[in-house]
């Protein structure tokens, strides 16, 4: 009997993406609980580097944003860094995505959200070359962006003149700072990579660890523990909090603090810092009072486009704390490129012993090696027997 085998048309592959939807307004608050295969619903305008990065790492199977990932106001990084690393990026696709149900299946097909044969929302989806073109109109925006931000930059200077230029309202802590160095860790662009390359300089120097809301976490997985947790708690985890770091919460100026009823219910000992700049700047003005000798920063603003990420008029306090803490602020960048692990004198003396070690071992397993440590033995007991010779005479 002979079989035969027929061939059958393969079945028939469903246009666009798939997968379940997980919403929330806040990119940040979604990556922790987005699963690779999700697809992320968020409301985003002006998708920052840190953010897309986030995305990225989760792994979703596309992002649909209700806002427009560049809007025009600066050249931004986030939806040129989505679409690199192959994830469909659908925008302005308006408010009412934000209430599709967290869960439900949805498939992505050239801009269009679809559930079955309906078509739930419409928006752009962004390739290499429209974002591109967003890039470089963004780029003519600019100068009006560097207007609003000098004007930010005097309004915070005339409303913290006496913090940035004397250091009142600085709380008292209990960890010891001065003469030491500190290392302030925030979770931003590249702070694993650049807090992996300090490993030397931490084990050296033993600097005060400052972790920065989530940035507490991030010390906790490199395999340290910070010494003081900075910031409005919205993005630390509990371990990190009850991990025995001293807790500052950052409050605003009238005296509202968002995270200090969080803090309380932990039960953790805590102290408050009004100010009205971020986080990362609290705890440089923090570190800068308290007598540090050098602030090392991971993850911190840097440049223009940096600042201008954060779409806060508040990212003006932190060029201002930069040039009250300049002299003593090193970014973690610069440290990794200039530090190299000194080799101490133990190390030094290991390395010589080792090598005479290896030495020895290979001209003793050869015929002249073993001659010459016979004559150096026969010697040695010539020169042992003399010496006992003149003690035993006298």
């Amino acid at each position: 009997m002979r079989l035969t085998f027929r061939k059958h048309a393969p079945l028939p592959v469903e246009p666009g993406t798939a997968g379940p939807v997980r919403v929330d307004p806040r990119t940040k608050a979604l990556t922790k609980r987005l699963r690779p295969g999700d697809i992320a619903v968020i409301d985003h305008l002006d998708i920052d580097r840190v953010s897309a990065e986030a995305l990225v790492a989760c792994q979703p199977a596309a992002v649909l944003n209700a806002a427009r990932s560049t809007s025009g106001r600066y050249p931004n990084l986030g939806p040129e860094i989505l679409v690199a690393a192959g994830i469909p990026l659908v925008d302005d696709l308006g408010p009412d995505v934000m209430s599709l149900v967290e869960g439900r299946v949805v498939r992505v097909i050239e801009g269009a959200v679809h559930d079955g044969d309906t078509v739930l929302a419409e928006g752009v989806e962004q390739t290499t070359a429209t974002i591109a073109a967003n890039l470089e109109a963004a780029r003519e925006g600019l100068s009006e962006q560097l207007e609003s931000f000098a004007a930010n930059t005097m309004d915070y200077l005339r409303r913290e003149r006496d913090l940035l230029l004397d250091g009142i309202g600085v709380p008292d802590i209990s960890t010891v700072i001065d003469g030491r160095h500190v290392l302030i860790v925030v979770r931003g662009y590249h702070y694993k990579d650049d807090l992996a390359t300090l490993r030397p300089y931490i084990i050296e120097y033993r600097p005060v660890l400052i972790g920065v809301d989530g940035g507490a976490d991030a010390i906790l997985e490199a395999g340290w523990t910070p010494q003081l947790i900075v910031g409005d708690m919205d993005s630390v985890s509990d371990k990190a909090l009850r991990c025995g770091a001293e807790i500052v919460v950052h409050a605003y100026r009238d005296g509202r603090a968002p995270g200090l009823e969080r803090v309380a219910k932990l039960g953790v000992d805590h102290v408050v810092f009004p100010a009205t700049g971020t986080s990362e700047d609290v705890a440089m003005l923090l570190a800068d009072d308290k007598g540090a000798e050098l602030i090392v920063a991971v993850g911190t603003h840097a440049t223009l486009v940096e600042f201008l990420d954060k779409g806060r008029s508040g990212m003006a306090s932190t060029f201002l704390t930069r040039l009250r803490v300049g002299s003593k602020l090193v970014d973690a960048k610069g440290v990794s490129r200039l530090y190299r692990a000194r080799i101490s004198n133990y190390q030094l003396i290991g390395l010589v012993a080792a090598g005479l070690l290896a030495l020895v071992v290979a001209l003793a397993s050869t015929a002249s090696g073993q001659t010459m440590f016979g004559l150096f033995g026969a010697r040695f007991d010539d020169l042992f027997s003399w010496v006992g010779s003149l003690f035993g005479g006298a």
